[in-house]
């Protein structure tokens, strides 16, 4: 008779392994995010980080494309080069098979990803990708669920197309499936807009890929590839020479970090939504009435921390309340200098700005809150007022504020995470 303590060992770790193997979280990675301005970019055009007049033209033209993020409208977005070169952070991927490179913009306020495609007319970028040299690439017809879940889309010989307004731009798209691969990881069949003509300049040179909430983002597509999850870290915008990281899946992940919920607007799902509670200013709490910062689904009001904005923009009281104080404690003379309204000609010592959410605190040090002309020789408060009538009800936590943060998207735990993380 055999041992019994034998029998027992070998099935009791014959079903721990099986139970560890199907308990294991999905795989993660990370990959290489290159300022579209950098040193590393293909697109880098000037030897200088854009100027304050560059950076306020592409935020007012990104702020009304995040105005008009509501289903089944047309989406406006940023406009001309400032659009392609300043504030936005490039992903390389494979898409199709054989894969062909693409540097794509990462858009964490965006759903459909989009490819400018071989015989497009009106594409900027001399890379395209090449629809007739890939074995799995299909167009999707106009039955096909994915056509539902598109803006504009519309029936052209049986096949699904989407069209767009885009900043100075429009484009003609059509619904497509084909590989996509980042890194080490393949996703079958992923769902894309391939470009076939464009009027304007601002459409993304070699694509988009969007990493928003909706059922085309790349979060929704990947199944449980990333378990919805994902981070990201911005390096700072002096750093011509440097790149930042997209974590995706939760291995990997930060542990020491604090969190703030996730809240859902319907009228514009793909956002990121927070609750912001308050603003200190140094150790001063600055006077923001509540309602100011509220979250409200049937306005669009409330606060969204976005990829693709560059300069923190605040509803016009809560900006004036932060803009004040800051003076207040600065108490040098001020200028004002492309578009921003609190400069100063001679060198300053900051206070920290604090973001105060449900659950965490932000704190901004000297590099996340001044912003530097062209040349050094001014410094400016690195936030805005919201423009009248555009998008006036939304604060938008922008990418500067974010440069060396880890920030952290839990959308199963419906939750945002903060922590400060050295970027390059």
């Amino acid at each position: 008779m055999g041992n019994p303590f034998t029998s027992f060992s070998f099935f009791f770790f014959f079903f721990t392994a099986i139970w560890l193997t199907s308990a294991s979280p999905s795989p993660s990675m990370t990959l290489t995010l290159i300022p579209a301005n950098s040193n590393l970019s293909p697109f880098k055009s000037s030897p200088s980080p854009p100027s304050l007049d560059q950076i306020n033209a592409h935020d007012k033209a990104r702020l009304i494309y995040l105005d008009n993020l509501i289903a089944k409208t047309d989406v406006p977005v940023g406009s001309g080069r400032q659009f392609q070169q300043a504030g936005n952070y490039l992903i390389k991927a494979n898409v199709g098979t054989p894969g062909q490179t693409l540097f794509m913009v990462m858009d964490t306020s965006n759903d459909a990803a989009w490819v400018p495609c071989s015989g497009c007319t009106g594409c900027s970028s001399p890379t395209l990708f090449t629809l007739e040299q890939s074995t799995t690439f299909k167009p999707l017809q106009c039955g096909a669920a994915q056509c539902r879940q598109v803006w504009n889309s519309y029936c052209a010989l049986s096949d699904c197309h989407f069209n767009m307004t885009y900043g100075d731009a429009s484009f003609e798209a059509l619904l497509s499936v084909d590989s996509l691969t980042l890194a080490s990881s393949t996703i079958p069949s992923y769902a894309f807009g391939c470009l076939k003509s464009v009027t304007g300049t601002s459409i993304a040179p070699q694509g988009l890929l969007g990493l928003g909430r909706g059922p085309l983002s790349l979060l929704s597509q990947a199944g449980t590839l990333y378990q919805k999850t994902f981070s990201y870290c911005l390096p700072n915008a002096k750093s011509m020479n440097f790149s930042g990281s997209l974590r995706l899946g939760p291995v990997g992940q930060p542990t020491r970090i604090l969190y703030t919920p996730l809240l859902t607007n319907p009228r514009r799902p793909s956002l990121y939504y927070v609750n912001m509670t308050g603003i200190k200013v140094g150790r001063r709490t600055v006077n923001i009435p509540p309602n100011v910062l509220a979250f409200d689904p049937t306005t669009g009001a409330g606060t969204i921390f976005d990829s693709g904005t560059m300069v923190t923009r605040l509803v016009a009281p809560a900006y004036v309340a932060v803009r004040d104080e800051f003076r207040r404690r600065i108490n040098q003379p001020v200028t004002s200098l492309g578009g921003f309204d609190t400069c100063y000609s001679t060198p300053i010592v900051p206070p920290t700005i604090t973001f105060q959410f449900d659950g965490m605190n932000m704190t901004l040090p000297e590099e996340n809150v001044l912003i530097h002309s062209t040349y050094g020789t001014t410094s400016c408060l690195a936030m805005a007022a919201a423009p009248v009538n555009v998008n006036s009800v939304v604060n938008v936590i922008a990418t500067m504020q974010q440069q060396n943060h880890r920030v952290l998207y839990d959308i199963p735990n419906s939750r945002l995470g903060v922590s400060r993380e050295l970027c390059t």
